[in-house]
């Protein structure tokens, strides 16, 4: 089975060694990402809507640069900070599947990275 690295400029750079995604056979495996804008590779202002939106942004980047979309997303890990935010998360998420979310885990963690306040990894199929 063929295993590829896949890095796109539209999705923030790994702030260590990881890949923004790994393409295997049919499988897309997206990296957990945070609300760095890609040009800066500075957390966005705001709050958990502002930050679920760009998290979804750089996973959909990462997903059309291995050859897939949003619509074939599989599953998905959601990490909050504050589970008191999970409805604002979870509307801001829902915009992205409008017909037909993914499999999906939420979960609350003590920290995210760069002290984001949500993180989300995908798996996306590629192909027929």
């Amino acid at each position: 089975m063929t295993r590829a690295t896949i890095s796109t400029n539209d999705a923030p750079k790994a702030v260590g060694p990881y890949a923004q995604g790994v393409r295997c056979g049919d499988f897309l495996f997206c990296s957990g990402q945070v609300a760095l804008d890609p040009a800066t590779g500075v957390l966005v202002p705001g709050g958990v809507e502002e930050q679920t939106k760009r998290v979804m942004l750089n996973l959909s980047a990462i997903i059309a640069a291995g050859g897939s979309s949003l619509d074939r997303v599989v599953r998905c890990t959601v990490y909050l900070t504050d589970l008191g935010a999970f409805d604002v998360m979870n509307r801001v998420y829902g915009s992205f599947f409008p017909a037909g979310p993914p499999a999906r885990v939420t979960v609350e963690v003590s920290r995210l990275p760069k002290d984001a306040l949500v993180e989300i990894d995908a798996i996306a199929v590629i192909g027929g």
